[in-house]
């Protein structure tokens, strides 16, 4: 689904991306774990197509197209999502309008009638009971008032909502307490299928006892450079990165 090669990129005069290499395929669940300033979330908005980063090498492919060509919103429409560290607050756009909106260029992209207001009801109604999140919060601008763990629950409900094929959970768990984190965790492993896939970066271990990887990922100075499965993560929660660093 995503295929990575040698990827540097960018911003300003500072390279982040140092020829990061990666491979992920329908119904993988990856994470990727580091320490600050490693690349992480770089590598998530360098996906998405953030204006601010600059690839300078390397390709990115998903499901067989190149795109780092495309405009931000074209990725989104071909099926990338990306849940937000931290989310923004749009003032006077609706936040059920903007989930609509949103679902429904999706839905021509892909050549698909729009979804009528009250099937969207219903929709609505089934994925807010996934998330456990308030339905008061639809009819309120987007992000905007929201509690820290409402902002999380909300990107989930996006993702919930649009069905995307790639999923990138950036540090979804930062600011959650621990109901928060199982309630958000539940609604992505529910969303899981054979046909989409995640990438969820994280700082810490206890995130990936309720979201279990297939594959763990270490990124330092712009790169991976080490791989496992979930054991990997229960070995960093216990020794840090320092064994990595002593080894490369």
């Amino acid at each position: 689904m995503l295929v990575i090669n040698d990827l540097c990129a960018r911003i300003d005069d500072t390279e982040i991306l140092k020829g990061l290499t990666l491979t992920v395929n329908p119904g993988d669940v990856h994470a990727i774990m580091g320490p600050n300033g490693s690349g992480k979330s770089t590598l998530s908005k360098v996906l998405c197509g953030h204006p601010d980063y600059e690839v300078t090498s390397g390709s990115v492919s998903f499901n067989g197209v190149d795109i780092l060509e495309m405009e931000p919103d074209e990725r989104a429409l071909e099926g990338l999502f990306m849940a937000f560290q931290y989310p923004v607050e749009v003032p006077g756009v609706n936040n059920e309008e903007f989930l609509r909106l949103a679902l429904n260029s999706r839905r021509k992209h892909n050549d698909q009638p729009e979804i009528e207001p009250a099937e969207f009801k219903e929709l609505i109604k089934e994925r807010l009971a996934l998330v456990e999140m308030q339905g008061h919060l639809l009819s309120r601008a987007l992000n905007h008032g929201f509690s820290g763990g409402e902002k999380k629950r909300n990107e989930i409900l996006q993702m919930a909502i649009l069905d995307p094929k790639l999923s990138i959970l950036d540090e979804t768990d930062s600011g959650l307490d621990i109901d928060a984190l199982k309630r958000v965790s539940h609604a992505v492993n529910v969303l899981k299928r054979s046909d989409n896939a995640s990438i969820v970066i994280t700082h810490y271990q206890r995130l990936l006892e309720y979201i279990v990887p297939d594959v763990v990922h270490v990124m330092m100075d712009g790169k991976i450079v080490e791989t496992g499965d979930k054991s990997l993560a229960l070995k960093l929660e216990e020794q840090g990165y320092d064994w990595l660093t002593q080894s490369a």
